[in-house]
């Protein structure tokens, strides 16, 4: 087990997302880590998204829009113990360098037996999380 009973594989995985969402290898890397049909949320427009076309897609719309970062600041178990929460500080990268949120959110994971991200929700978070 990893950080706070999260298995490592999940947690490696997780921390290697967040690692890769703001670098050019988080194309390749997406088909390592989300599940084919993966369930995601288009918070921009507040619908869902299924599948690999469909997260490219708003993934692509988000960069044309700005540069996206996020910080991982902590891993937990949710509380019904099948999914990991992962605090995150959102953030956007602009000419004069990066700008942080003061407030955390929380990024909601749900995996398949191979691993894979088959779902992920977006809610309110706090002041952070020890990672």
């Amino acid at each position: 087990m990893g950080a706070q009973g999260i298995p490592a594989a999940r947690e490696a995985l997780l921390r290697r997302m967040y690692e890769v969402f703001s670098t050019d290898e988080r194309e390749p890397f997406m088909q390592q880590c989300l599940a084919p049909d993966v369930n995601w949320p288009n918070v921009l427009d507040g619908v869902r998204l299924h599948g690999y076309e469909a997260v490219r897609a708003y993934w692509a719309r988000q960069f044309a829009a700005g540069h996206p970062l996020v910080r991982l600041e902590g891993l937990r178990p949710d509380d019904d113990g099948e999914a990991v929460v992962v605090t995150v500080r959102p953030g956007a990268r602009d000419a004069t360098g990066d700008q942080w949120a003061r407030e955390t959110i929380e990024h909601v994971y749900r995996f398949d037996e191979d691993g894979l991200v088959t779902r992920m929700d977006v809610r309110a978070g706090g002041q952070g999380a020890p990672a």
